[in-house]
């Protein structure tokens, strides 16, 4: 049984890392490769947010698909058309098409998260729910760090990243189509009306949306801005690895935290770290690398921060049975927001030169900080040992993964046999071989030993 869950396990986790790994290096090198090309900031606004539109769509249709032909060809579908697309990039300039194919990106992006997140559910159980939530976490933010890395060995304005790209998407189908588990059910999440959010816990869904501007800005738009300040593409795959890998150093000391200080105030603080970091770099990005590099990981440390500390605070004010529905809102609205991100950072960039990221990400910060601060004041503070546990909630998911977050109390722990079917008929072959091993090796009864005493000692007695 724990060899099975170990292979199935790993299969999981090697699709996820090629997964995030692919998508994040081709998400970058399509920011670079229109950067390179001097195209308008606002137009490659306009092609990034498509990715954002596609991967909300992709959520919330993505498991009829999978309903409809199944996990493992569900996968490969929306495999081939991300892979597919991905070689299309480098044979047009259309601004139209290239639109298109990120909005089918975002779209197979979604539906592979499904797939996936799918099979981590059935996996769970309430003993290794935790771990394998966090594991999940890690594994994507690696993955992420790493395929930022792999920018600065290739030549963004060849075809040949591209074709690298497509392959790490496409090897992602390869762990998953050779696990031995069955494919598990994809059921539609219970929605919490927007209203009971907004007056339960407004900072928590305003929180979701600017985190969502700010992420999706970062990703659309730091690229273009690297190229625009003249880093060298090298350097280009460290600037962007570090900044997204800042989040994994963070999370720890700010769970702590966010355990011990009422989460309010830890919001404003993080805001307000967010527009410092921001300043710094407006204010000597463009002259050091290592200032670039410093102050934009610690900001983009901070950004990734705000999704996991609105979910706290929303669900500090929600019933246990409504977590799973109120965190599927909350990632309605971030999606929403990280639809408007590149659009509004593009246009930032476009009125005020490439320093327009910072300065318009800066703002948003200051004025969720500020709201925070307002809430706080007309708001009853929630007491701390009253909080829920925290947890660093990924976001760049399609929202099934919710189900795992240990904070959940209506989890279904599935047994092991439900999970492998053909568990439990291998271990009653197995009882049964080593029952009839048992009898053979038996010792024979005192009713059959003594006639074999009495023949042996009549052939004893025998003249020889």
């Amino acid at each position: 049984m724990i060899k099975r869950l170990v292979i199935s396990l790993s299969s999981l986790i090697f699709s996820v890392f090629l997964l995030m790994g692919g998508n994040t290096f081709v998400m970058t090198l399509l920011g670079v490769n229109l950067g390179l090309k001097q195209v308008e900031p606002t137009l490659i606004g306009s092609i990034m947010v498509c990715y954002s539109v596609g991967f909300v769509l992709g959520s919330l249709y993505g498991p009829r698909v999978i309903k409809r032909v199944g996990h493992i060809r569900a996968f490969a579908v929306f495999s081939a058309v991300l892979a597919s697309s991905t070689l299309i990039f480098p044979l047009t300039d259309s601004i139209m098409i290239w639109a298109l194919l990120r909005a089918l990106s975002g779209i197979a992006v979604a539906g592979s998260f499904v797939v996936i997140e799918s099979w981590f559910s059935a996996v769970a159980t309430s003993d290794n729910r935790a771990t394998l939530f966090f594991a999940y976490q890690i594994c994507a933010y690696l993955a992420a760090t790493a395929g930022q890395l792999l920018i600065g060995f290739t030549d963004p304005a060849a075809f040949v990243p591209f074709t690298l790209g497509a392959i790490l998407l496409t090897a992602a189908l390869v762990p998953l189509s050779l696990t031995r588990m069955e494919a598990p059910t994809v059921e539609h999440s219970e929605r919490i009306s927007l209203k009971s959010i907004v007056r339960s816990a407004p900072v928590g869904l305003l929180a979701a949306l600017c985190s969502g501007v700010l992420i999706s800005s970062f990703y659309a738009m730091a690229p273009v801005y690297a190229i625009q300040v003249g880093l060298p593409v090298d350097q280009l795959s460290y600037f962007m690895a570090a900044s997204i890998f800042t989040f994994i150093l963070f999370a720890w000391p700010l769970g702590r935290l966010c355990d011990r200080l009422d989460r309010g105030r830890i919001m404003v603080a993080i805001n307000l770290v967010i527009a410092v970091s921001a300043a710094g770099v407006i204010a000597g990005g463009g002259h050091h690398v290592g200032i670039l590099i410093g102050f934009s990981a610690l900001y983009m440390g901070m950004v990734a921060s705000i999704y996991p500390v609105a979910v706290a605070i929303t669900n500090d004010r929600m019933e246990a049975h409504h977590i799973v529905a109120a965190s599927t809102t909350l990632l309605l609205s971030y999606g929403l927001g990280s639809s408007l991100g590149p659009l509004f950072s593009s246009g930032m960039m476009t009125w005020l030169g490439p320093q327009g990221l910072y300065i318009g990400c800066g703002a948003v910060a200051l004025l969720l900080g500020s709201y925070t601060w307002w809430w706080q004041w007309r708001t009853p503070v929630m007491p701390v040992e009253e909080q829920t546990a925290w947890i660093a909630t990924p976001v760049d998911t399609a929202g099934v993964i919710t189900e795992l977050d240990p904070r959940n109390e209506e989890f279904v722990d599935l047994p092991m046999e439900e999970v492998f079917p053909d568990l439990e008929e291998e271990a009653m072959a197995e009882a049964s071989a080593g029952q009839m091993e048992l009898e053979l090796n038996e010792p024979a009864p005192e009713a059959e030993k003594e006639p074999q005493i009495q023949a042996g000692e009549a052939r004893a007695a025998q003249p020889h």
